[in-house]
């Protein structure tokens, strides 16, 4: 609704302080608003000067936010045309930044000049918000991991989270869960679905199944080396296929999302009331939760969910962030703990 009169100003105020109490990352967003300012108008200048690398523009970011009182880790670099992006973690939050390839200067965010950009890009904040939520406690944190069986980054967050499921064991109720859509064709649906069959009925060998796929991609080789009961896992797919209309949503490209992408309806409730986008989403206790993708931040994140810690969160997991894809690789640089994932605009 648009107000007029004279308490336009004031609800609008209003409106700004609920805001910020409601999304702590808005205060870290106004910090950096006020360092950008202290930049172009305290030093002035150009984007002058020869390009730096990604490392150099990170210690140059971190440099000079803790120079004006702050602290920050960097989550991972990316290079897109004169700026570099910095995903860094301010006071508990990741927020995206962006920094002239010579490492002068330093832009919060970019603003689209599209309708459909700016759409998205608000999609994106709206994400944002909802991970700042903080996660409630409980007895048994429940940790639910959306991701698409061929995304890359989904991948990625397994291979982190794993090692995790398999110390905390049944201190905590952990699943796999699958975004409502397919972006990787037809063998991520059949990958999907052998998955959520395998947790649904033979749910004491997934962990080894998954510690296998993720490490080769082989899922056929990896259902014999998991020992896997076939008779059972057809089945279940065929079962499945049959529910929730796996091979008509799939034919009926009517009905795709975006004209490109086939539905996958086998966590579809679960999609739409944790508001899931992409892979990977990870929930606990409700609440989508925000978390680098190495064993030892994904532990700390969870072990935060318990009313009362168990001893297992007292080890020690690698803080090495895994590499996106299959392969039991480690991420070079920071780049693997980052807020990277597969997701449609319109998701």
């Amino acid at each position: 609704m648009v107000e007029n009169g004279e308490n336009k100003k004031e609800h609008a105020s209003a409106s700004v302080l609920n805001k910020i109490r409601a999304n702590p990352w808005i205060l870290a967003s106004i910090f950096l608003a006020l360092v950008v300012i202290v930049i172009l108008f305290v030093k002035g200048g150009g984007f002058t000067g020869g390009a730096i690398s990604e490392s150099e523009a990170s210690d140059k970011l971190t440099a000079f936010v803790e120079a004006q009182g702050g602290t920050v880790d960097i989550v991972s670099t990316a290079k897109e045309g004169s700026l570099y992006k910095i995903t860094m973690n301010y006071q508990g939050e990741e927020i995206p930044v962006y920094v002239t390839n010579d490492g002068k200067y330093l832009i919060p965010s970019l603003v689209p000049l599209s309708a459909q950009d700016a759409g998205a890009e608000q999609t994106a904040a709206s994400g944002t918000a909802a991970r700042t939520q903080e996660v409630p406690k409980s007895a048994k944190p429940v940790v639910e991991l959306f991701v698409m069986a061929l995304c890359p980054y989904g991948l990625q967050m397994e291979k982190g989270a794993l090692p995790v499921a398999n110390l905390l064991k049944d201190k905590i109720d952990f699943k796999i869960k699958f975004v409502y859509y397919a972006m990787h064709g037809q063998k991520e649906i059949d990958e999907n679905t052998n998955q959520y069959c395998i947790q649904k009925e033979q749910s004491s060998k997934l962990n080894s199944y998954l510690a296998c796929y993720l490490d080769s991609g082989d899922g056929s080789g990896c259902l014999v080396s998991s020992g896997i009961d076939m008779t059972k896992l057809t089945a279940c797919i065929a079962a499945a296929d049959k529910q929730f209309k796996l091979t008509e949503n799939f034919n009926d490209k009517g009905s795709w999302l975006s004209g490109q992408f086939p539905k996958y309806d086998v966590d579809a409730a679960d999609n739409t009331k944790y508001n899931v986008g992409g892979s990977p989403t990870l929930i606990i206790n409700g609440v989508q939760a925000s978390s680098a993708r190495d064993p030892a931040s994904l532990l700390k994140t969870i072990c935060g969910a318990f009313t009362t810690q168990p001893a297992e969160c007292k080890q020690t997991l690698s803080s090495a962030a895994p590499s996106p894809g299959f392969g039991a690789a480690a991420a070079s640089g920071s780049s693997g703990s980052g807020s990277a994932g597969c997701a449609t605009p319109t998701a």
